[in-house]
């Protein structure tokens, strides 16, 4: 898939996350959406585009692909209380 639409789409589930639960949770929640809902190999493949500078992301898209990646300057972001808990695996 291009790094075009997966960017597209992350940016889509930040504004959703964004405009439906705290701000300061969202980066969590788009991380579980991604968690839950994204195949694998487009974890993978947008975690290696944020490696690379993640041109195009929104802030909160970021963020979230941050935590995906383990980046230590968004681990530590307080849980969304809107979140679910994220999937095993």
């Amino acid at each position: 898939m291009h790094n075009e639409i997966l960017v597209q789409m992350a940016n889509d589930i930040a504004n959703f996350f964004h405009g439906a639960a705290d701000p300061g949770g969202a980066p969590r929640s788009v991380a579980d959406h991604l968690r839950r809902y994204w195949d694998p190999r487009m974890r993978k493949q947008i975690m290696a585009y944020y490696a690379e500078g993640g041109a195009g992301l929104s802030d909160i898209a970021r963020a979230a692909v941050g935590l995906l990646a383990g980046a230590p300057s968004v681990a530590t972001a307080p849980p969304s209380p809107h979140s679910a808990p994220p999937m095993e695996g």
